[in-house]
Parts: C-alpha cells; sequence; structure tokens
C-alpha cells in the first residue's frame, strides 16, 4: 500500500479540488431541487417550514441522505488538505483538521433532524398521539435544532478554513491571491455569524449576503485551481 508519505502532492491537490467542487454542487442541487420550503436555513421561517416539513416526507429522506453524502464530502476535503499543508505547520493544520471534522459533525446532525421530521411527518404513531398543532411543534423543533447545528458547522468549518487558507498563504502552494480572499472570507464568516447573535443589526440581509458571496468565491476559486493544477511543487520555506 502507497504510504502517505509517497503521495504525489499534484494529484492529492486534484482529489481536494475535485471534491471541494462536488461538495459544493452536491449543497446548490439539494437547495434548490430538495431542500426549498423545508430548509429553515434558506427561509428563517419556522413555522412556514415546520408546515411544510409534515407534508414532505420523502424529500426529509432525501436531504437526510444528501447531508450523510456531503458528510463524506467534507471529510475527504479536510484530510486532504491536511495532508497537503501539515508541513507547512503541523500543529494548525493538526487544528484545522480537527476543527473541520467538528464541524461535519454538527453539520451531520442536520441529518439526523431530517430524518426525525420524516418519522412525524410520516409514521401514522404521530397521528394518533399527537395533535396536528403538537406534530407541528415537534417539526418546528427539528428544523430549530437543524438551525443551530447549521450555524455552529458553518462557524466552525468557517475557522478551520481560516487556519487551512493561512497555510496555504504561507507556503504559496496556491496563488497569494486565492489564499488571501480564502483567509479573508472564512475570518468574515466565521466572526459576522458570531458577532450578529450579539449585533443584531449585523444580522442584515446586505451582510449576510456578502459573507456568503465571499465565501462562495472563496470556494470556486480554490477548488478550480486546484482540479486544474494541484499544488505548486516549488515550495516558499515557511518562516
Amino acid at each position: 500500500m502507497q504510504s502517505v508519505e509517497n503521495v504525489d502532492p499534484k494529484t492529492l491537490g486534484r482529489w481536494v479540488g475535485w471534491s471541494m467542487l462536488a461538495t459544493l454542487v452536491v449543497g446548490l442541487a439539494s437547495a434548490f431541487l430538495i431542500a426549498e420550503g423545508i430548509d429553515i436555513n434558506l427561509t428563517a421561517d419556522v413555522e412556514a417550514t415546520a408546515r411544510n416539513m409534515l407534508d414532505a416526507e420523502l424529500r426529509l429522506r432525501a436531504k437526510a441522505y444528501i447531508a450523510a453524502f456531503t458528510f463524506a464530502l467534507d471529510g475527504l476535503v479536510s484530510l486532504g488538505l491536511f495532508l497537503l499543508l501539515r508541513k507547512s505547520g503541523q500543529l494548525l493544520a493538526a487544528w484545522s483538521l480537527l476543527v473541520s471534522v467538528t464541524a461535519a459533525i454538527f453539520s451531520l446532525l442536520g441529518a439526523i433532524f431530517a430524518l426525525n421530521a420524516a418519522e412525524i411527518a410520516g409514521d401514522p404513531a404521530y397521528q394518533n398521539i399527537a395533535s396536528e398543532s403538537q406534530r407541528l411543534l415537534l417539526a418546528g423543533l427539528q428544523a430549530t435544532s437543524n438551525y443551530t447545528s447549521f450555524h455552529l458547522g458553518l462557524v466552525f468549518s468557517s475557522a478551520a478554513m481560516a487556519g487551512f487558507f493561512y497555510l496555504f498563504l504561507r507556503s504559496a502552494l496556491i496563488p497569494g491571491i486565492i489564499a488571501g480572499w480564502g483567509l479573508f472570507a472564512s475570518l468574515f464568516v466565521a466572526i459576522a455569524i458570531v458577532a450578529r447573535d450579539f449585533i443584531p443589526l449585523l444580522g442584515h440581509e446586505a451582510i449576510t449576503g456578502a459573507f456568503m458571496i465571499s465565501n462562495l468565491v472563496a470556494i470556486v476559486a480554490t477548488g478550480i485551481y486546484l482540479s486544474i493544477h494541484g499544488v505548486r511543487t516549488s515550495l516558499k520555506a515557511p518562516s
């Protein structure tokens, strides 16, 4: 079996790039084709989302299994980034991997909450033991739990990516403009999400749109560069 020490960095970089892009494509496809109306993170309307959930058992199950698949892709990306960047800063790379895995677990909880909601929507037992308002409350709790787990996962994943992008910037494995923008976007997302819980003004749609677009640009640019070029083989010595 080939040791990880002997894995070609360019090949590994391309795999990471394709996995990043696949994660993005799967996530967007799920949001637009499956999760419309049943994902509180897209609407921020608990009551409407809960009502839609009670009529969307199959879509909830599909959303859950897609989330599980995305969890596997996220794991590949995180491990690949760690292997690429550990020589540029082993402690930070290991920390970023740990935080990234934690973020993926938070996101995976969304799959559990979607399956819970599917059971509430489709299992006749819930129709027999609970009134419509009680089932609506149960579905609302699943939606709210999904909201909190998603946002905690986003904060953790952004913090982890900030660590990885800093190591990219330090090592020059990818162009500095991509690494620098990725570092900025990741910190922007993490700080804005936490800060808006204490400063309501930061929850304005314009700010949310700004940090989401910034992060999207960073992921797409990094994924495309890595999938085409891999990483640079002539490294800048870490200072």
